[in-house]
């Protein structure tokens, strides 16, 4: 078939193919970095914790008053913790991943120079994330309980002699490193920076921000008991034992003391879900509109068409009676949109590139992979070819009697 003719026709009516064009170029801009941002936000919703988060649980309790004894009181609440069946193990802790707010202090290997640290989420417990949380450990071991160190805000600095990294943060600050156990670093900077050997290196541990970057396995802890009348505590159960042993640890601690009251008790689960629910809302949100665009610009072209195989009627009818065949209409439609579609993808990308330039700088994206420019294209040509086969299938099925009849 002759491009040619298809072209000229095109020119003597050209609103019509130039409105379908600029809307497959709008629609493949809009999809492409749509769905990016889709995978983005369903790919960070799905990073791993590092923690086992499915027997897990965290309980915050707030102390009321002045509470003298909290060292007793951070024992006593682990023991009875660990005592509740089900328990693989309880411990009192400062901060737990995703919860968007949290210690964060900065790890050097030269005090001398205040702007060499690296800043990570600072854990510190007297007990065991990697029993009570189920951190893995990959190099070196957990902390001994003659590391623990008791430290109250009131008259003391949070200081340790041992602290356990996650990879990622000792490959950042050992970038050319292969094994980190038994090197050096100080909390801070300055000459009173005391050193503090790393003992261990867990493969993650999420920072309570989860960033959208990889800073969010920046995470370092400490032996530290911190003396506070506040109290956090994570507590791992045997799997599907959870909710039950929840119920009863919140009764327990309650029960415990008249000095305190349960701020919040949640799942691992239940934190990313909370964590992460304008994510959802936003690749829900996008979808919707992903979805609502391609019907748009499928409707359009069967509108379109619709009316160009009304308007060529009897042209359609006189080259049947020349001899055409059915093919032979369906593909000149065919062809016809498929340059029409053709015209749209490439202003389209165009397009699309320029606005995920405009996200990189605004939202922190990186840049748009090709392959979604590869399957929007796909996709819209896909859409042009289904939107346009009805019209032309009953263009191609009129009799030329019928079609070249007169008004």
């Amino acid at each position: 078939m002759e491009i040619r003719p298809i072209l000229s026709a095109l020119l003597r009516s050209k609103t019509g193919a130039v409105l379908i064009a600029a809307q497959i170029a709008l629609t493949l801009a809009i999809i492409a970095n749509a769905l990016y941002i889709v995978n983005d936000r369903i790919e960070r919703s799905n990073r791993p914790a590092g923690i086992d988060e499915a027997n897990t649980f965290f309980m915050t309790l707030g102390g009321i008053g002045d509470i003298p004894d909290t060292e007793a009181m951070q024992k006593r609440d682990v023991e009875v913790l660990r005592a509740i069946p089900g328990v693989v193990d309880a411990a009192w802790i400062n901060q737990y991943p995703m919860t968007q707010s949290g210690w964060n202090l900065g790890l050097t290997t030269t005090p001398q120079d205040p702007n060499s640290g690296i800043a990570g989420a600072t854990y510190f417990t007297p007990d065991s994330l990697t029993r009570s949380m189920g951190v893995k450990i990959i190099e070196g071991r957990d902390f001994t309980p003659d590391e623990v160190r008791t430290v109250d805000p009131e008259s003391g600095q949070l200081a340790a002699g041992s602290v356990i990294l996650t990879q990622q943060m000792a490959k950042k600050i050992w970038p050319d490193a292969t094994r980190y156990v038994g090197r050096e670093v100080t909390l801070g900077s300055g000459a009173e920076a005391e050193p503090m050997r790393v003992v261990g290196v867990v493969e993650r541990l999420m920072t309570p921000f989860a960033q959208s970057s990889d800073n969010a396995w920046n995470s370092f802890v400490l032996p530290v008991r911190y003396l506070v009348s506040d109290g956090t505590y994570v507590v791992r159960t045997q799997p599907g034992q959870q909710a039950r042993v929840m119920r009863a640890a919140e009764d327990a601690l309650v029960k415990l003391r008249d000095d305190r009251v349960l701020i919040a008790s949640r799942s691992g689960e239940e934190i990313r879900a909370r964590r992460y629910q304008n994510e959802k809302s936003v690749a829900g949100m996008l979808i919707g509109v992903t979805v609502g665009l391609l019907l748009v610009t499928g409707s359009g072209i069967v509108g379109l068409a619709s009316l160009w195989v009304t308007q060529r009627r009897k042209q359609i009818g006189v080259r049947r009676a020349l001899g055409a065949r059915k093919v032979d209409i369906l593909r000149y439609f065919l062809v016809e949109n498929a340059m029409i579609t053709t015209i749209g993808v490439v202003i389209g990308l165009a397009l699309a590139l320029a606005l995920n330039q405009v996200l990189v700088s605004t939202m922190e994206l990186p840049r748009l992979p090709l392959a979604y420019l590869g399957y929007g294209v796909l996709a819209l040509w896909g859409l042009g070819i289904l939107a346009v086969y009805g019209p032309a299938s009953r263009a191609a099925a009129v009799p030329p009697a019928i079609a070249t009849r007169s008004a």
